[in-house]
């Protein structure tokens, strides 16, 4: 049960939070005629973000929930806010037509947009790559993997912890995917200065990975990459396709090619230069 859900609900709020709870962690917009809705927690977050009108609405059974919305025609606005700000965020639509239903609309989440992960426009910052990391860690090395969704550019390395840190502080990915019981040895390795997000430790194998890299690629190996040698950093490669099928990002025909970073195409500047620019 939601945080938010301590009272009898509406049909409509029934809906909603059987939709929230696909993805409890990302802020919901809940289409609603010619509204985005937001509700309880989400509508709280999105009110401070957004400085939207936060309001109460009535629930059944005298009790109330808050409420924050805006027109659905500026969506384009409001997005990329949420966004920047760190928020992950699940859009709900109407999958039909109200006129033609006599029951609630059916509603499903048509996009997760995140901070690493977005093909809207008004998000990407079009000045500079927006890339989505993946780290894989095994003790003392670890791979790595580099996808810009909106370009198709996939880049794949491996190496001890500081040449990955290197990686990480040149390409600056917007949002960077690791194993969920690895949190700390994340940490550990490249600080908390990125936007992170924690997949089931099941994704990170390298049966996992080389499904769903050959299903991508529609190939039988990864030998014509020239990366097979990179077993880490494929497993970060797979994962990165595999958040791409959990945020409902199904339109990659136009990622077909995995390559292998090239040390001598990048400035490398350490930690301690970075931070004293």
């Amino acid at each position: 049960m939601p945080e938010d859900q301590n009272y009898v609900e509406t049909p409509l709020m029934k809906q909603y939070y059987s939709v929230k709870s696909k993805h409890p962690d990302a802020i919901l917009l809940f289409r609603v005629g010619d509204f985005y809705e937001t509700f309880g927690t989400d509508a709280i977050r999105a009110s401070e973000i957004l400085g939207i009108t936060l309001t109460r609405r009535a629930n059944g059974s005298a009790s109330f929930v808050e409420l924050a919305g805006f027109p659905y025609h500026a969506l384009d606005t409001y997005l990329p806010r949420l966004v920047r700000a760190g928020q992950r965020v699940a859009i709900c639509e109407q999958l039909e037509d109200p006129k033609l239903t006599k029951k609630i609309v059916k509603r499903g989440i048509t996009e997760l947009v995140t901070p690493g992960v977005s093909m809207n426009e008004n998000v990407l910052n079009h000045k500079e790559n927006n890339f989505l990391a993946a780290v894989h860690i095994e003790k003392k090395i670890a791979g790595v993997a580099f996808l810009d969704i909106s370009t198709g550019e996939f880049l794949v390395s491996e190496g001890t912890l500081d040449y990955i840190d290197q990686l990480l502080n040149n390409f600056q990915p917007k949002e960077v995917l690791f194993e969920k019981r690895k949190g700390a040895l994340f940490n550990d390795a490249f600080g908390t200065k990125f936007y992170n997000y924690k997949l089931d430790d099941w994704i990170f194998t390298p049966e996992a990975a080389n499904d769903r890299l050959l299903k991508q690629f529609e190939t039988s190996s990864l030998k014509g990459f020239g990366v097979q040698n990179l077993a880490f950093g494929i497993i970060a490669a797979g994962a990165i396709l595999y958040y791409l099928d959990i945020t409902q990002h199904s339109q990659l025909g136009h990622i077909t090619n995995l390559s292998r970073i090239e040390e001598d195409r990048y400035v490398w500047l350490d930690k301690f230069t970075i931070k004293n620019l």
